[in-house]
């Protein structure tokens, strides 16, 4: 039986991120009638930020080369330590569980928001893979940010999250949809370029049903 994890971090209870990864989620479910679905939303269930103890524990896994994701409680020694393991391990859990990861995120200032990253601290231990597992980052951007665009290069939303999934998670292959120029409905300086929102909109919603109900 295939699981489904959905993280939401958009600050918003309606937003265009959350949009298409609604649609990717409906045909998944659509797709996996026996598979499970489970939302981790980060709105209204944020993830701490890490502390000392966090770090005491990543410190151990690292110093004894634990690599093994049901060996980390073995890191547990202090007190402060089983209440940091007690955040964490919930969130680790249901990532362990997960077949397919579903992050549905707006890019903030150029990048992720606080809360996506503060779930990402608490998730990632050195040299942990999740190689196997399908990742599906499904995003919303005031602006246009794609190849060729004048402001590509400050796009460290989908580069920093390429490069963590490689370099900590060993998924080499994550997909990415994107709906852009989400701010031309609000921004007059943005408003002649509605049409090419609502057309970025569209075809990220039809990638986002696509992908989803291709998934088994």
């Amino acid at each position: 039986m295939s699981v489904l994890l959905h993280i939401a971090a958009s600050a918003r209870r309606d937003s265009f991120s959350r949009e298409l990864g609604d649609a990717f989620a409906a045909a998944w479910q659509s797709a996996n009638p026996s598979g499970t679905y489970v939302l981790r939303d980060l709105r209204t269930d944020p993830a701490p930020q890490i502390d000392e103890a966090w770090t005491e524990l990543c410190d151990h896994v690292l110093r004894h080369g634990i690599t093994d994701i049901s060996r980390y409680e073995e890191a547990v020694r202090t007190p402060d330590q089983a209440r940091a393991w007690e955040v964490l391990r919930p969130l680790l859990t249901e990532l362990a569980a997960a077949d397919v990861v579903l992050i549905t995120t707006p890019m903030y200032n150029f990048s992720v928001p606080a809360s996506l990253k503060a779930w990402i601290d608490q998730v990632t231990f050195p040299r942990m893979s999740l190689a196997g597992r399908r990742f599906v980052i499904a995003s919303a951007r005031g602006g246009a940010y794609g190849p060729g665009t004048p402001r590509e290069p400050y796009d460290h939303q989908e580069r920093y999250l390429r490069d963590f999934l490689a370099g900590h998670f060993a998924i080499d292959d994550p997909v990415f949809l994107a709906t852009e120029l989400v701010n031309s409905r609000i921004d007059p300086s943005l408003a002649a370029r509605r049409a090419q929102h609502d057309e970025s909109r569209a075809a990220a919603l039809t990638a986002a049903r696509e992908l989803g109900g291709g998934i088994r």
